[in-house]
């Protein structure tokens, strides 16, 4: 025989708040609970119902039962394995943009440096790509040519260069 369902105590504060579901994931919550304690649906019903599945089910009814009827907002940017928090980011990269500032070249690989110096430990450098990233730096290539070049004198030496071969 399958276990007595519980959460009668929240049935009526979930009912009420189904009208007022904001988005289509508190929706979910709310009738994951509601669905069995209400129309008597086993967690395999429910589940199918929702388009989710059992342990979902399961783990929703039992976090929303434990909260007491509350909806807890989770995090919208989860940043697993940072190294630093994002202010801490702002205030390692301050002197790179001071120098960006005074119109110096910031190298990517100078930043890895520091950055490994600043966290005591080695990292892979695209970790060094991705905290500019992050920050909004662009990569930016030099021109391919230098402003102050001589084009008619690169000509002129092209024409009367001695050829590789020794036939000049």
């Amino acid at each position: 025989m399958a276990r007595p369902v519980r959460g009668q105590e929240v049935l009526q504060k979930t009912q009420d708040m189904l009208v007022k579901a904001k988005n289509i994931s508190e929706l979910r919550i709310l009738q994951a609970v509601v669905f069995p304690l209400a129309y008597g649906m086993s967690t395999q019903d429910t589940a199918q119902a929702l388009g989710r599945s059992t342990r979902w089910v399961t783990s929703a009814r039992n976090k929303f039962i434990a909260d007491a009827g509350l909806l807890k907002k989770e995090p919208t940017v989860v940043r697993n394995r940072a190294y630093m928090t994002r202010d801490e980011e702002k205030a390692f990269l301050a002197p790179f943009l001071q120098d960006a500032r005074q119109g110096r070249i910031v190298v990517v690989g100078a930043v890895h440096y520091a950055l490994e110096q600043h966290l005591g430990r080695r990292v892979a450098l695209a970790t060094a790509y991705n905290l500019l990233h992050r920050h909004d730096w662009r990569k930016l290539a030099p021109d391919k040519r230098n402003v102050k070049t001589d084009v008619q004198a690169q000509q002129e030496w092209k024409k009367n260069s001695p050829t590789r071969l020794g036939h000049g």
